[in-house]
């Protein structure tokens, strides 16, 4: 079950459980789309890439799998990215596509 992260891991920005600006790499990493892009589609976790967070449906339209059943995670993780070290990190993989990382 994905948590839905509450903020950008970078630079806090809000990401509602509805945003369609929440991104993820497969471990979950959370960051905005900005973000996103300032880290050249590079996870600086993982090195994985991003792709759009998935919306959990605000309506119970089937055995109760929707947001008020399985609320998003309040806990943030704010762990902002020294983007001069990522850029030597990204610069090894980011010419890779993120499915062949």
């Amino acid at each position: 079950m994905l948590e839905l992260r509450p903020i950008c891991e970078h630079c806090a920005k809000d990401l509602a459980p509805d945003s369609g600006e929440a991104m993820i790499c497969s471990f979950e990493c959370t960051f905005c789309r900005d973000c996103v892009t300032a880290l050249e589609n590079v996870c600086p976790n993982c090195g994985g890439g991003f792709c759009l967070r998935p919306v959990r449906p605000v309506r119970n339209w089937k055995a109760d799998n929707f947001l008020a059943h399985y609320p998003a995670s309040a806990t943030p993780k704010h762990r902002p990215v020294d983007l001069e070290k990522h850029a030597s990190f990204a610069a090894l993989i980011k010419t890779i596509s993120p499915n062949q990382r």
